[in-house]
Order: C-alpha cells, then sequence, then structure tokens
C-alpha cells in the first residue's frame, strides 16, 4: 500500500466507524429507554430501524451524486446532517423527557438522511484511492474492521454514556460526527477520477447494461450482505434483551459482555481483508464457509439457549466470525468488480440492502422474543442457508489474471 496513503486511509475509516457508533451504541440501552420512555420492545426497535429504513431510500440517490460531483462533497455534509440529527434527539430527551419518544424518531431520521451520504460512499472511496486490487482489498479490510470495531466499542461507549444520562448516547452523536469532518476536510485529498459529471440519462445509459451483463452476481451479493446485517442486529439484540431480562445484567457489564462476540467479528473482518488479495474464487468460498459457520452457530443456540451462558456464548462469538470473514470478501467483489464512473452507485445499492438488514433485524426479533429457541434461531438458521445457497449458485467468479471486468461476468 502506497505510503502516504495510510493517513487518508485513517481518516476515511473513522465515518464506518463513527456512524456504528452512532447506531449501535443504542442496542444494550434500548430496555432502558423503552421503560423510561414507556413504550414497548417493538416500539424502542424504531430507534434503530427507522435511521435504517430511510438511509435505504437515499443511499442510492447518495451514490449517484457522489459519482457525479465526488465523494468527498457529499460525504462532508452528509456527516453534518447526522450531527444535527443526534442533536436534535439529545435535545428533545432532556427537554421534554418521557414525553420526548416522538422528537427522538424524528432526530433519529434526520440521522439517517446523513448517513446515507456518509458510510456508504466510503467503499467505492477506497476503490478510487488505490490503483492495486490488493490494495483495495486490504484497505476495505480496515474500513470493515473499522466498521465492526464501531460495534465492539458500540456497547461499552452506550453504557458508559447512559451512566452520565440515559440520553447522553444521543448527544454524544455530533461530537462523533465532528471528528470525521474535521479529519476528512485536512487529511483527505480527492482522487483525480472524482468529479467527473454525467448527466442522469447518460449514467442510467450506461448503467443499465452494468446490470444485465452482471445483474446476476450482483443481486446475489445485495442479498447476502441484507442476510448478514440483518441476523447480525437481530442476534445482538435478542443478546442484549436475555442478558438484561434473564439474567440480570445490564450498565457496563452487558456492554462488555456484548463486546465479546463483536471481538471476534472485528479481527475475522480485519484478518480476512489482508488474506484475500486479489484472489476473487478465495472471496467466494470463504463467503460461503462464514455463512455455512453461522448457519451452525445458529442451530447450536437453539441447543444452548436455556443452558450453560459461556455455551451460549460461545456459538454467538462463532456466528460473529463467520460474518467477520464473510463481510470484507462481498465488500471486494462489489468494489474491484465495477468501473470506477459506476462504483459509487452499485456499492451503495449495496449498502443500502446492508441496511435493510439492519432495519429489519431488531423489530422482527422482538416480534419473535415469544417464540420457542428452536423456532427462532431455525427460522434464523434457514435464512442464512439461503444465503449460502445464493452465493454457490450466484457468485461464479473467474480464476486467472484477468481485468476486474472479465473475472465477473
Amino acid at each position: 500500500m502506497e505510503q502516504n496513503k495510510h493517513s487518508e486511509l485513517a481518516a476515511v475509516s473513522t465515518v464506518p466507524l463513527m456512524m456504528t457508533l452512532g447506531n449501535s451504541m443504542f442496542i444494550p440501552v434500548l430496555p432502558m429507554m423503552g421503560k423510561i420512555l414507556h413504550v414497548s420492545p417493538f416500539q424502542s426497535s424504531l430507534l434503530i430501524t427507522v435511521y435504517s429504513v430511510v438511509a435505504i431510500v437515499l443511499i442510492p440517490i447518495a451514490g449517484y451524486l457522489s459519482d457525479r460531483y465526488g465523494r468527498k462533497k457529499i460525504m462532508i455534509p452528509s456527516l453534518i446532517i447526522a450531527g444535527v440529527g443526534g442533536l436534535v434527539s439529545g435535545l428533545a430527551a432532556v427537554l421534554l423527557g418521557d414525553r420526548s419518544y416522538a422528537l427522538i424518531l424524528a432526530g433519529r431520521f434526520l440521522q439517517g438522511v446523513g448517513a446515507a451520504g456518509a458510510a456508504p460512499i466510503v467503499l467505492p472511496l477506497v476503490g478510487d484511492m488505490f490503483k492495486k486490487g490488493s490494495d483495495v482489498s486490504s484497505g476495505l479490510g480496515i474500513v470493515e474492521t473499522s466498521n465492526t470495531f464501531g460495534k465492539v466499542l458500540s456497547p461499552i461507549i452506550g453504557s458508559l454514556l447512559t451512566m452520565i444520562a440515559w440520553y447522553a448516547v444521543f448527544l454524544a452523536i455530533p461530537v462523533f460526527c465532528a471528528v470525521s469532518v474535521l479529519l476528512l476536510a485536512f487529511l483527505l485529498k480527492v482522487p483525480q477520477q472524482q468529479g467527473k459529471r454525467v448527466t442522469f440519462h447518460a449514467f442510467y445509459e450506461s448503467v443499465s447494461p452494468l446490470f444485465k451483463q452482471k445483474g446476476r452476481w450482483l443481486f446475489a451479493i445485495f442479498l447476502i450482505g441484507a442476510i448478514g446485517m440483518f441476523e447480525l442486529f437481530g442476534l445482538l439484540f435478542y443478546l442484549s434483551e436475555m442478558l438484561e431480562e434473564r439474567y440480570g445484567f445490564d450498565g457496563i457489564v452487558k456492554g462488555s459482555l456484548l463486546a465479546v462476540p463483536l471481538s471476534v467479528l472485528c479481527l475475522a473482518s480485519y484478518i480476512t481483508g489482508k488474506a484475500i488479495g486479489e484472489n476473487k474464487p478465495l472471496m467466494k468460498w470463504l463467503t460461503v464457509s462464514g455463512l455455512l459457520l453461522l448457519c451452525l452457530a445458529l442451530v447450536g443456540l437453539s441447543w444452548f439457549n436455556a443452558r450453560a451462558l459461556w455455551g451460549f456464548f460461545g456459538f454467538v462469538a462463532a456466528g460473529g466470525l463467520g460474518i467477520g470473514v464473510a463481510l470484507p470478501c462481498l465488500d471486494a467483489l462489489i468494489t474491484e468488480g465495477i468501473e470506477k464512473e459506476q462504483r459509487g452507485t452499485v456499492s451503495s445499492i449495496y449498502s443500502s440492502m446492508r441496511f435493510v438488514g439492519v432495519a429489519a433485524g431488531p423489530p422482527l426479533v422482538s416480534l419473535a422474543l415469544d417464540w420457542t429457541a428452536g423456532a427462532l434461531f431455525y427460522s434464523l438458521a434457514a435464512i442464512s442457508l439461503l444465503g449460502v445457497a445464493t452465493a454457490v449458485v450466484a457468485i461464479k467468479p473467474k480464476n486467472g489474471r484477468q481485468t476486474a471486468r472479465q473475472r465477473l461476468p
């Protein structure tokens, strides 16, 4: 990797880190917030979902705008909007207390608008920054590690902030966003390839054949990305509820326990990103292996749900390992298989589908809390198995030293 790119990559990596902190740190505190705001588990889960739903809609638009006007010009204003959204939620909680639920949701909606134009643009930006495919894969691995490291820190930081005040998690968001804005403003140089302005009609004419030619494997990766995040956030929500309601863990203890499987996911993402290089077949089979491991872990969770806590955590960690192996491979397949001019839009659709998983996981699992453990975890395992089958059938990279366009037909 080029030496002068390290500081730029560090600045870019703060975006998924800060955006993840601004969302995932609510996971351990949702039960407490539900009690304070006098809402049901489903309603409290909407604090995660509303953020993700609005991002799902706006991410493809942000991707197109980043292809046309440049990544940095879209990312920085988006981070500012996300910070304002956090401020709205925080001030609503401070001023209205337990009557602030509706305004908190409105602030989370605004934060989702900002998130749509920030974190998803990181993937194509990393693709723009490096010329060698191995450097792109390594950079994407670091970005995915930053994302997952944010998930590791989130339950701990969220628990610590609530020791100050239950609404402190909202007021921390503008601070996180300000850090990323300053680092991007001073450290990130706009890659020369950016800024080429194309009309929407001309852009559509170039993208339409792309999906006709490569739609099979692209849509497969979109679906698998959604499945991975659905399983992850659904499991985290379930684990948070179980630790508090069944075992009586809360605060920093619960946050630290939630960080254990996420640490495994983070380490797996980093190692995988370093290992895959430009080997597309390896990316495919690591994706298949990761999803299969997740499936087996979910089956194991149905057995250990009411037994020893250590066994339950072991299976959750195994599931995190599987997701951590799959995600960097999906990132690399998307980024390295698409030309720079269309990379922002295509990778943003992929990010949008990941947000679909984030949005669906907590509320759907909350509705299934009354199910038996077998019914819940076997259902989740079946969804993971769908991802395995999709990867095997639809992702067919060719081996050899070919161009990205040739390797992924």
